[in-house]
Parts: structure tokens; C-alpha cells; sequence
């Protein structure tokens, strides 16, 4: 495709869209958000690769300068638009409140849907099955039950009679994020599925089900609004599973710098060993309840039967392998947990071939699991006629499930297995609990991983965010993305900083590296520095930390704090919004997910206070073995990766505060390593122009 698809009409069209949604909303054109409609339109209709990387400060106007240019094009070319942001809160922003608004007064005709895992969605047959064999010892479906050892359906059916009857009223349309009450995780992941749990079509409950019905409008829709986690999920299905193929798509990465370490997460595994013992105990249990319940066919005696040899096999290899780790070097931690990290991902030869020797055991576990799950389809269909051959349905689900779970379990077995000479590919470390333990490899390049399934594959790309550079350079997003020949474009907030809003650092006496000094100081230092408030926001870097200096605290201003931790993040912040509207003081307490993503504008935040520059914990076991891979390549790491990572937290950080051009306040940041550290004065350099007040 040549840059002739972005013709003269198209871009009048873009233009008449752009001009017509200005005057309706009675807003000034803006000239970072007309750069940045320019770059989108020159990058999709322009010939591969068509990726770009733009940084869009605070108050461009990201969201309708990419939605303004991508649209049009997408419909000239056919394609479709996935717009993926890094939550599903920001995934409703853009579904309930931008796109509506710019579909009506921008004049474009276009379609759009939110997309969402099938992890969100209740599993009408799983939900009916909890209740139905609620009181019944002999069929063990849910496999969380079996190795939790002391709960049971019944403990939670007041929920799922809950939940069932208020799907059946047309109350509620089965999605998680629209249930009005909170819910255990624990109790969810009971009445959803995977793709392997479920039956598709031949369910009973399919032109029900939730999940197919929110599918089903993703066809023809000309915008998708999906979110990371999903983006991946699909990707690692082979693409078009939920979502268009990917050389269909135009993709908007939002809050595209969340996206390598999604990724990270998205593509690491791991396994614990006594939860997998207690899984294969569920496994027997599984196929020999089945025998007993179809009429004990010969296919499945047999099958039973090899399926006891081979788990007795595999549970041998499990205990030899658990004692091989056992065998390591543990560091504890302060939550009562110990790690080993196996350096550069290399792990000993004892721990390697006892990996394999397991893997071979568990090859014929997984291959029975997977006859299971075969003979039940045929049962299903009425190939075999067995005993209560209609209940083969309710089995399917729950084979499912053990075949994901297999699935898992082989992939760490056969990651570690090859990893003696593995190095530098992949972080691998032991986590040590009271009662088990839990073996993790995760990625340590995940742009390599992005790269080979989204770069290479999609029609076209755009990652934006507030923070794609570090200390002005895209070096560090684009190294970790997996980004090679795109366009960059950085354009500058158009807030007037230095008249709005001031960057404020106290000559403190200790530094963070002194926690109990510093912990003291900053208790002292905060009902002076809140006095002058209605609002604030105060972000810690640890839990330890923030609660350390809660116990210092008088309980008048403890009264007027929002804590993280004690409610909802949404509670919190509902609270906090509520108490202002009332003409109270509130002051919000929070770690990291309160320095991104949330929306405080005008009086709701007045003062951001930042306890300690947000350098990444240093017993973090990822950020460890990412450190130590880079240092293996003759680099520094503390400059490569820990400093520009804190630019852009700082910069997420301070963010909070300015929302709007008229909005105003003040950051205070009590750190003095930013003054004192030869690094300071590049941390400083990344932030907006704030006016500086720096003591000593």
C-alpha cells in the first residue's frame, strides 16, 4: 500500500470531522492535537511499517486526535480500529464518554463496541452446575474446591442464586464489571471459563451466554475498544480468536507504555508444587467419579487405570523435583516468604534434569486428560452410548479446565528443563511459602515477544502515551516495545507549567536510604504541609513505608485520610470526591496505582506529595535479573533502566495534579537526592516546566 490511500479527500474528511467537533464543543483548535492527527493519518496511510510512537503531553487531546485520523482511513482500507487501553476503567472512559461525544458532533459514521476477556463473563453452564450439584459429594467439577480441602459450591451458592436470578430478570447481562457488589476472586473464577472449558456452540447455553453475545457485536464493528491484557491474549491464541486477524487492524496502543511489561506478565509461567500435587489428587478423583458415573464403560476403565499409573508416576517425579529445590539457597524476605533467583535465568544441572524427568511423567498425564476431553465430545455427540450419557456436557467444562491447567504446568516444566544453558532470555527464581512453593520464568526482553506477534503482523500500529520518553529520549520504550523503524513524535503539554503549578523539594535532613529517620521526618513534616489544603494526594513507593508513617500520625488528620488498602481503589476515590463536594478536607494515601490513571482535577487535587523518587524495589526478582542481563552486555544498569523507569513514574506521578489549563497546584517531593544525585538534575530535566523551589 503506497501513501496514495491518504488522498485529498480523506484528508478533507479528517479535516471537516476535526472542525466540525471543535465547533460543536466550542473548543480552540489545539497544535499538538493537529500534529498529532497529521502523523496518524501520514503513518496509516503511508507504506509499511506503518508504526509510530507518540508522546502526546497532558491536554493535547490524544483521544480525539486518534480517533479523528484513524477512522476515516480504517474505512477506506477496509480495516478495523483497535483502540487497547491499559485497564478496563480506561476502556469504559473511551466506550462511554469520548466516543459517543465525538460520533455525535465530529459528523463521522462509524460503529463501535467494547471488547473484554471471556474471563469477564459468567459461564451460564458453570453457574448452573454450582447449583445443581451444590449438596452432591460425588461429582468434584470444580477443581478450586477439590485443593482448597475445606470449601465447598454450597459455602457461596447465596451469591450464584444472586447472580442466576438476576441474569434470568434481565437485571444483569453477565458481565463482571456491571455487578453492582464486589466479588471474591476466588468466587468468580468458579462461574467462569477459558476457551478450553468451553463446549462453544454445542453448550446448551450458548445463545445465552454472555460472552458470545458481547462477541457477536465485535462483527462489522468499525472501532473495538479492547485492553492490553486482551490484545495479548489474542495474540498468543494466534490473533483473530476474539478480535480481527491482526493484518486486519489498525491498532491505537493507549497507555502504550504499560504495554512490554503487560506483555512480560501476559507471557510468563509458573507453577506451584504442592498446589500441583493436591491438582493431580482432583485429577483421579475427576476421571474415576466419571467411570463410576457413566455406567464404568471399558474405554474408561482403562483409561482410569492408566491414569492412576501415570499420576502415581508423575507425583514420584513431583516429589524428586521438590526436593531438588528444596535443596537451594533461599533469601527471606520481610513478608515471611524466601526467593532464590537463578542467575542470568541459567538454572543447576540438578534442577534442569529433574524438570525433564518430571516433564517426560506429566507428557502421559496430559495425553489422558486430552483422551478424556475426546471421548467426552464423543459422548456428547452420541458416537458412544454410555450410562447417563447426557451429563457428558457438564463433564466437558471441567475436562477443560484440567487440560488449561496441564497446559501450565508443562510449560514451566519444559521452560526449565532446557534452561541450564539457557541465558539471558528469561528471569527464573523460586518464591518459598509457608506451605509450598512456586517456580516463575518470566521474559526478559518482551519486545522480542511483541515484535514477532504484533509489529510484524498488524496492518498498522500507533503506541501514544503521556509518557513514552525518559529524560527526553524514546530510547528505553522503544528498546523494551521491540520497536524498529518507526516514527517517533514527541509533542509538549500546552498547560503554561511554570504559571499553574510549582515543584517544591524541602532541605530534608534524611535521605529514603535512612527508613526510619526519613519515615519520622516525613510524619512530622505532613500536617504542616497539608494544613493549607482541601485536597491532596500523598504517594508512597511501599506499603511498609505508608503504614509506618500512619502509625506516627494524630488521629485528627488520620480522620481525613483515604488510605489505600482500606477499601476499593473506586471507594476511595468516590469518598475522597464526596468529602470535597461537602467543603471537607480529605487527602488520598496510596502507592503506585494511585500515580497513574486517576482523574483529580480542580479541587479534588490541590497538592501532590511525592514520599520517595519511584525507583523500582531493588529485591524485585524481574527488575533483578533484567539488571543483571544488561549489565551482562557491558551496560550500566542503573542508568539504562532504573533511572529512566523513575523519570517516567515521576513524570505519571506529578500528573496527577494538572488536568485542565485552568487547573492549579503544587507537587511537593521529599527526596533530596533529586538536588543531591548526579542523576537529579535528569529526573528534573523530564518533568514538565513546574515552578522550581528548591530549599538549600
Amino acid at each position: 500500500m503506497t501513501d496514495t490511500v491518504l488522498d485529498q479527500g480523506l484528508k478533507d474528511e479528517i479535516q471537516d470531522a476535526y472542525r466540525a467537533w471543535l465547533q460543536a464543543r466550542d473548543f480552540r483548535p489545539r497544535r499538538g492535537q493537529r500534529e498529532m492527527i497529521a502523523a496518524i493519518a501520514r503513518t496509516f496511510g503511508g507504506e509499511a511499517p506503518r508504526i509510530a510512537a507518540i508522546e502526546a503531553g497532558t491536554g493535547t487531546g490524544k483521544t480525539a486526535a486518534y480517533v479523528l485520523a484513524a477512522i476515516p482511513l480504517a474505512k477506506a482500507l477496509g480495516k478495523t480500529v483497535v483502540i487497547s487501553s491499559a485497564t478496563v476503567a480506561l476502556q469504559e472512559q473511551v466506550v462511554l464518554r469520548d466516543l459517543p461525544d465525538l460520533k455525535e458532533r465530529s459528523g463521522l459514521k462509524f460503529s463501535f463496541t467494547l471488547a473484554k476477556g471471556r474471563g469477564r463473563y459468567v459461564c451460564l453452564k458453570r453457574l448452573d452446575d454450582l447449583l445443581k450439584y451444590a449438596d452432591a459429594s460425588f461429582i468434584p467439577l470444580f477443581e478450586e474446591f477439590a485443593s482448597a480441602g475445606n470449601e465447598s459450591p454450597a459455602d457461596d451458592s447465596a451469591i450464584y442464586h444472586d447472580l442466576l436470578q438476576a441474569f434470568s430478570d434481565r437485571r444483569w447481562d453477565g458481565e463482571l464489571d456491571s455487578w453492582s457488589q464486589p466479588i471474591e476472586t476466588r468466587v468468580w473464577r468458579n462461574v467462569t471459563t477459558d476457551h478450553r472449558g468451553c463446549t462453544n456452540n454445542k453448550c446448551g447455553y450458548f445463545k445465552q451466554c454472555p460472552f458470545f453475545r458481547a462477541r457477536n457485536s465485535l462483527d462489522g464493528a468499525d472501532v473495538i475498544v479492547a485492553n492490553h491484557d486482551l490484545v495479548l491474549a489474542d495474540l498468543a491464541l494466534g490473533g483473530g480468536a476474539v478480535l480481527p486477524e491482526p493484518q486486519d487492524c489498525l491498532y491505537i496502543i493507549d497507555e502504550a507504555h504499560q504495554l512490554p511489561a503487560k506483555t512480560q506478565q501476559h507471557f510468563s509461567v509458573s507453577t506451584r508444587l504442592r498446589g500441583t500435587t493436591l491438582w493431580l489428587e482432583n485429577v483421579t478423583n475427576v476421571i474415576g467419579t466419571m467411570t463410576q458415573r457413566f455406567g464404568r464403560p471399558d474405554v474408561l476403565i482403562e483409561l482410569a487405570t492408566r491414569m492412576a499409573s501415570h499420576t502415581e508416576e508423575f507425583g514420584t517425579q513431583l516429589i524428586c523435583f521438590s526436593d531438588v529445590v528444596a535443596e537451594l539457597d533461599f533469601d527471606a524476605r520481610d513478608d515471611h516468604t524466601a526467593i532464590h533467583r537463578f542467575k542470568l535465568g541459567q538454572v543447576p544441572m540438578a534442577v534442569a534434569s529433574a524438570a525433564a524427568a518430571g516433564l517426560v511423567a506429566f507428557r502421559d498425564v496430559a495425553h489422558d486428560i486430552d483422551q478424556t476431553y475426546d471421548l467426552l465430545q464423543s459422548a456428547f455427540a452420541g458416537e458412544v452410548q454410555w450410562e447417563r450419557g447426557f451429563e457428558a456436557e457438564d463433564w466437558l467444562g471441567v475436562v477443560g479446565q484440567l487440560q488449561t491447567r496441564a497446559l501450565a504446568i508443562a510449560a514451566l516444566l519444559e521452560d526449565y528443563a532446557a534452561a541450564e544453558d539457557a541465558a539471558g532470555a528469561q528471569a527464573r527464581w523460586v518464591n518459598r511459602y509457608e506451605d509450598d512453593v512456586e517456580l516463575v520464568s518470566a521474559p526478559i526482553q518482551p519486545g522480542h515477544l511483541l515484535a514477532s506477534e504484533l509489529w510484524s503482523r498488524c496492518y498498522g500500529a500507533i503506541c501514544t502515551s503521556a509518557t513514552l520518553t525518559a529524560m527526553g529520549r524514546f530510547d528505553r520504550f522503544v528498546e523494551r516495545a521491540g520497536l524498529t523503524g518507526m516514527t517517533t513524535l514527541r509533542i509538549p503539554s500546552p498547560f503554561d507549567f511554570p504559571r499553574i503549578a510549582s515543584l517544591h523539594v524541602p532541605d530534608m535532613t534524611f535521605e529514603p536510604g535512612d527508613f526510619t529517620g526519613h519515615t519520622q521526618e516525613v510524619a512530622q513534616r505532613l500536617p504542616g504541609l497539608l494544613e493549607d489544603d482541601c485536597s491532596a494526594l500523598i504517594l508512597f513507593t511501599s506499603w511498609r513505608q505508608m503504614h509506618a508513617v500512619l502509625d506516627l500520625l494524630d488521629q485528627s488528620l488520620i480522620d481525613k485520610l483515604q488510605v489505600q488498602g482500606r477499601g476499593s481503589k473506586q471507594s476511595l476515590l468516590e469518598a475522597h470526591r464526596a468529602a470535597v463536594d461537602a467543603g471537607r478536607n480529605s487527602y488520598l494515601f496510596g502507592l503506585a496505582s494511585f500515580a497513574e490513571g486517576v482523574d483529580l482535577p480542580d479541587d479534588y487535587c490541590r497538592h501532590v506529595i511525592i514520599v520517595k523518587l519511584p525507583f523500582a524495589v531493588p529485591d524485585d526478582p524481574l527488575d533483578q535479573a533484567m539488571a543483571e542481563w544488561m549489565e551482562s552486555q557491558g551496560r550500566n544498569a542503573f542508568y539504562d533502566i532504573s533511572v529512566p523507569d523513575a523519570a517516567i513514574k515521576l513524570v505519571q506521578a506529578c500528573g496527577r495534579l494538572i488536568r485542565h489549563e485552568k487547573d492549579w497546584g503544587r507537587i511537593t517531593l521529599l527526596d533530596r537526592r533529586i538536588v543531591t544525585k548526579r542523576y537529579g538534575r535528569a529526573l528534573i530535566d523530564s518533568l514538565p516546566p513546574y515552578r522550581l523551589e528548591l530549599a538549600g
